[in-house]
């Protein structure tokens, strides 16, 4: 099979959208919260652990103990039943699906939204830095979140996020360094850290280097398309992780040099023990200006950033709505039913609720509509240099 004939077919017969199918992604450490639409029993992974993830409109492999091949990828929707994944598709027909002036520039779309939806708080970990990161070859990992309304916030709805000032303003990395020696003890380390409550409608960005625990919130995340991580807490309840998921993405060298201060130099320092963290990182939606009317609005939901940017729009019932964007990206339809580019939609629909949407077609325009009797909601997920309009928080110091 000829991936750029096929692609370029569904290409033409759609007027540039691509719809996708649900990329399931397993974890090892935590049960699922049960709220991504699957039947009980799907959930259960095996010796892979649980479905606690669904990535969409994903480019990018996800780095489990156990590999799966393709696991994270997403793959189109192809009338003909063929095997094209999202990654394919972008790297035949760059110019066509990312727009020729940035794929001049970029290498791919540079970006992972996903929900994850766990039954219980993540552990204490950070995501490297790209001059950490590219030691191995690899990219950086920023990321934000958005917490939707409507759905269980679950036993844990708060997100332990950095450390405690003084902790940081004295230099103790010896702490941190001795709670990792003690593995079996880790998850004592929140006790060195802040936690703030998960809100409906709500979210945050987070910087690479910083620790963080996500709370039990079903969450939307949009971030850079990497999957690098070091686990600083071990345990969970009575789950004990390998200690090599604290130092998989360390470089060998620094680590058979200088032990586990190699992993805990890896932590953005500062910002780890910013005093201001939430007035800096917490971000609830900011309407997008210009974009309100009497059926219609759209918010930003995930900016403080150029390595991404993502909105909501909301649509009464009957309204329909023109939207012209600047470049490539895809939507997750959260709730209610319509169509998007002539393509039927609905929310809660693992074969409608997922499109990606190629550059000439945002640049030229996609008519939504919504036919039911609910409010339809979509999630947009765009990838670096985009929108330049985003907001940018004032920063607190």
């Amino acid at each position: 099979m000829d991936v750029k004939d096929a692609v370029s077919g569904i290409l033409e017969e759609t007027g540039g959208l691509l719809r996708l199918k649900p990329a399931w992604v397993s974890r090892i450490f935590l049960p699922p919260g049960k709220r991504l639409g699957l039947p009980d029993e799907a959930y259960d992974a095996g010796e892979r652990g649980y479905l606690t993830e669904r990535w969409l409109g994903s480019t990018t492999e996800a780095e489990n103990p156990i590999h799966t091949p393709n696991e994270g990828l997403s793959f189109i929707d192809a009338p003909d039943g063929a095997e094209i994944t999202l990654k394919d598709a972008v790297e035949a027909l760059p110019g066509e699906i990312m727009g020729n002036e940035y794929a001049v520039l970029h290498k791919g779309l540079g970006r992972l939204p996903k929900i994850f939806d766990n039954a219980d708080r993540l552990p204490f970990h950070i995501h490297q830095r790209q001059e950490d990161a590219e030691k191995l070859g690899k990219k950086s990992k920023e990321e934000s979140y958005y917490f939707p309304p409507g759905f269980p916030m679950g036993p844990h709805p708060e997100t332990f996020f950095g450390l405690h000032p003084f902790i940081v303003r004295e230099n103790r990395k010896d702490i941190l360094v001795r709670y990792l020696t003690d593995w079996e003890n880790t998850d004592r380390l929140l006790s060195l850290s802040r936690a703030y409550i998960n809100m409906p409608d709500d979210g945050f960005h987070l910087p690479p280097g910083i620790l963080h625990a996500p709370g039990s919130a079903l969450t939307i995340e949009l971030q850079e398309d990497s999957d690098v991580c070091a686990m600083f807490q071990g345990r969970l309840a009575h789950t004990l992780l390998d200690k090599e998921t604290l130092t998989r993405d360390v470089p060998p060298k620094e680590l058979e040099t200088n032990g586990l201060m190699a992993a805990v130099e890896q932590l953005d320092w500062e910002a780890n023990g910013d005093p201001y963290f939430y007035e800096n990182h917490h971000t609830p939606p900011v309407r997008v200006e210009g974009a309100r009317s009497a059926e219609s609005e759209e918010w930003w939901i995930f900016y403080n950033t150029r390595k991404y940017s993502g909105t909501k729009l909301i649509l009464r019932p009957g309204a329909s709505r023109h939207c012209v964007d600047r470049g490539a990206y895809n939507i997750l339809v959260w709730s209610g039913e319509g169509t998007f580019g002539g393509l039927p939609i609905k929310g809660q629909s693992h074969t409608r609720d997922e499109i990606m949407v190629t550059a000439g077609r945002a640049k030229s325009g996609v008519e939504v509509v919504n036919t039911g009797d609910e409010y339809l909601m979509i999630i947009k997920f765009f990838g670096p240099d985009i929108n330049d309009d985003a907001p940018m928080m004032k920063r607190y110091s």
